[in-house]
């Protein structure tokens, strides 16, 4: 298991999105590095308004216009942590990343890369308890615009055994603070 990164004071804060399309286990990887960091997960979902949450229900993809207040919501979320905190969002577009990278400084994105046909796999997996429809992975795919390449990103493979994902992730996040 990674070791602890313990979030004191005289850690540098560290504040890390995991992001990536639906279904590629950003809940899962970002509850797992909140704790090993010793920081507080926030879940991007919990923050979507029952609008977005009842237009993706219905499998209508959200619009830009749509996501902007949610964006600005979880850019006051990560701030309103000043030791650093985990967030898990899609941050499809290099426009929602930079809108999250404006609420604090040198903010860490995990990439969990995924390809479309294990995503729809595993989507569909969720039955209708999810409130994010199936049918729109294509769309998430559509509007992906990869961070490979843009500064303090980390792209990992999303179908590689968790506990060796949070000793990669957490090793990384230590050099980079």
């Amino acid at each position: 298991m990674a070791e602890l990164y313990l979030s004191s004071s005289e850690s540098p804060p560290c504040w890390l999105v995991v992001m990536g399309v639906s279904g590629c286990g950003k809940s899962t990887l970002g509850a797992a590095l909140a704790q090993a960091l010793g920081l507080p997960l926030i879940e991007g979902d919990d923050f979507h308004s029952p609008g977005n949450v009842s237009k993706m229900h219905a499998g209508i993809a959200l619009t830009d216009a749509d996501r902007a207040g949610w964006l600005e919501t979880l850019a006051g979320a990560l701030a309103a942590h000043p030791r650093g905190a985990v967030l898990t969002c899609s941050a499809l577009k290099r426009a929602y990343r930079d809108r999250l990278r404006a609420g604090v400084p040198r903010l860490l994105f995990v990439f969990m890369e995924l390809s479309r046909e294990e995503a729809e796999r595993r989507v569909a997996g969720r039955g209708t308890g999810h409130f994010f429809s199936p049918s729109l992975v294509a769309d998430q795919f559509a509007t992906l615009e990869s961070p490979v390449g843009e500064a303090d990103v980390l792209a990992v493979d999303a179908t590689a055994p968790l506990p060796g994902l949070v000793e990669r992730v957490s090793g990384w996040v230590r050099q980079a603070s």
